[in-house]
């Protein structure tokens, strides 16, 4: 965790996300290799998807909002160290204006899922879709309760997408979770920055 601590704060805030973006390019450009391996064609894992599927909106949305409520209660009630991720969340979002936070939910949410459950759940099964999914995550595996934490969201993600039949549900899961979380983690750091300068102020 201290290495690669290391390494994020050498990086610049633009290398950081020419990283986050190039990342997801490679996990599309995966995504349409395995389509073309496993079912002949590049277009299946959109196959999945059913745009005019209200009810898998609602469920993802509100997975998605259950999954944030729940993580923000437990930030409150477990020990800071607990979510030290090495501080690449926080460079990642907090400097970040909410449209583009919304941008980045937007192109992770969709080549992840894509991916993981349009390919992987689809070829492999929930189980093991749901476990390399929690191994690509390889910057909280060093972090016992982070790797508890994406371990147990990839299952219920992949869950949420066997309740709704519809790829689209775990894409807006996903979405609102990076979003949502991404806005709270600016929220806090900005006003645990007030609340130090105010000291320093003496108010």
């Amino acid at each position: 965790m201290k290495k690669q601590s290391e390494i994020i704060k050498s990086l610049t805030d633009r290398q950081l996300l020419l990283n986050l973006y190039v990342t997801q390019i490679i996990l599309l450009i995966i995504t349409m290799i395995l389509s073309f391996i496993f079912y002949g064609n590049l277009s299946t894992p959109f196959s999945f998807i059913q745009w005019n599927d209200g009810y898998a909106y609602v469920i993802g949305f509100t997975a998605g909002v259950l999954v944030v409520g729940i993580d923000v209660l437990l930030t409150k009630l477990l020990p800071p160290e607990f979510y030290d991720d090495g501080g690449i969340n926080e460079r990642i979002f907090l400097k970040r204006h909410p449209l583009h936070i919304l941008f980045l939910a937007i192109i992770i949410g969709i080549s992840e899922e894509l991916l993981f459950r349009g390919i992987l759940q689809n070829t492999v099964g929930w189980f093991w879709a749901s476990v390399i999914f929690a191994l690509i995550h390889f910057r909280y595996l060093s972090h016992w309760y982070l790797s508890l934490n994406i371990t147990v969201l990839s299952f219920f993600i992949g869950y949420v997408y066997i309740l709704s039949e519809n790829l689209i549900a775990p894409i807006i899961l996903h979405i609102t979770v990076d979003f949502l979380l991404g806005l709270f983690l600016k929220i806090q750091k900005k006003r645990e920055k007030e609340g130090v300068m105010n000291i320093g102020n003496g108010t």
